[in-house]
């Protein structure tokens, strides 16, 4: 008997290699950020048998097969037809949006891509949230459990949106019988991102509000993808967090930092907080300090028993944080420019803050003008 055409040999290989028999996985907001980090790692994955790539425009992954579309479009459902997996990343939380055009983005979004994915019979979508829908609370354990009471407001920049789509995570499965929903939540994330928590490390002091008690996790845009390929190969299911081990002190946060604290009463710094971003001068509402105040750490037991670890050491990661923002200057969660970062390193970052009251009683003069 004659050995098979050489084509159809290398056919039959590709179908008994394990990326032949793994699933096809579908990432919107692919094209930049954590997306596109995401979709780059699982094109390489031996695990996965193809990529669907889902952004407003391309991304440079060409080993993905990518459609050029708005995640609210319901035509969203053709696209995903003959996946097995979907991941949704394709959410804006950018501090300068306006607040209503992003829970509009964000909220129809998700509820689209979930929808959609039932439709063109996808079995698994991964959401992805934040920690920080655990509320950063005065009484909050240390580390919370991964079933904790998801006890946050709406009153931290994109929290309220987060809290919606975690409600929407747990509706889907009723809706849609079959479909399976795991949500992923990062500690304070870190890798080319731009937060109200990242901004913090920005300023000339760190501020902290009498009182308190903060203790920063940090979590790495590297691990954070590592944990989205075992939710996507479901090694893992159900709601998860993801973030280095342990924990660090803010008297460590200094120390490793070298920057210097600046106290302030909680009626002071809570106060000019409001009336700033009250008026539009900073992005970053009074919400926002919460968690720089409170603790929100979070043992991530459930992928730490499947086996997975972070590569990341809160240490390391704070390095990192600080290389990157290196040369940024922010007072009050409102990044300056450079004139403004000169005049704020001149008059300090305790003078910027006290006098902000200073500042909203020429605004207001301004406008009756």
């Amino acid at each position: 008997m004659s050995s098979p055409d050489p084509q159809v040999r290398a056919a039959r290989n590709h179908e008994s290699t394990p990326a032949a028999r793994g699933p096809v996985v579908a990432v919107t907001g692919a094209a930049r950020g954590i997306g596109a980090l995401l979709t780059d790692r699982l094109a390489e994955s031996a695990e996965v048998r193809q990529v669907i790539a889902i952004d407003e425009r391309r991304g440079e992954c060409a080993a993905a097969q990518w459609h050029i579309l708005d995640v609210r479009d319901p035509v969203i459902a053709e696209k995903l037809r003959g996946a097995d997996v979907v991941v949704h990343l394709a959410l804006d939380l950018d501090l300068e949006t306006d607040s209503a055009a992003r829970t509009a983005y964000n909220v129809r979004g998700t509820q689209t891509v979930l929808t959609a994915a039932a439709a063109a019979g996808v079995h698994r979508v991964v959401l992805c949230t934040s920690a920080m829908v655990y509320g950063a609370l005065p009484d909050n354990e240390l580390p919370l459990s991964e079933d904790a009471e998801l006890r946050a407001t709406a009153e931290a920049t994109g929290v309220g949106d987060l809290l919606e789509i975690e409600r929407l995570a747990r509706r889907a499965p009723r809706a849609h019988p079959g479909l399976n929903v795991s949500v992923v939540r990062p500690a304070v994330l870190v890798g080319g991102t731009d937060t109200a928590l990242t901004r913090y490390f920005e300023s000339p002091r760190l501020l902290v509000v009498a009182g308190s008690r903060p203790a920063w996790q940090f979590c790495h845009v590297e691990d954070l993808c590592s944990a989205l390929e075992y939710a996507v190969l479901e090694k893992v299911d159900g709601e998860l967090v993801v973030g280095c081990d342990g924990w660090l002190e803010q008297e460590e946060v200094e120390e490793l930092s070298g920057i210097r604290r600046m106290e302030l009463p909680s009626a002071v710094a809570l106060g000019a907080a409001a009336r700033l971003h009250r008026i539009g001068l900073t992005p970053s509402p009074a919400g926002d300090l919460a968690y720089t105040m409170y603790p929100w750490v979070v043992s991530g037991s459930r992928l730490h028993d499947v086996g997975w670890r972070p590569r990341w050491t809160n240490e390391e990661v704070l390095e990192a944080l600080l290389e990157e923002v290196s040369g940024r200057h922010t007072v009050a969660g409102r990044r300056l420019g450079r004139k403004d970062a000169t005049a704020a390193g001149a008059a300090g970052a305790t003078v910027a803050l006290l006098g902000a009251a200073a500042v909203v009683r020429r605004a207001r003069k301004a406008r009756r003008r």
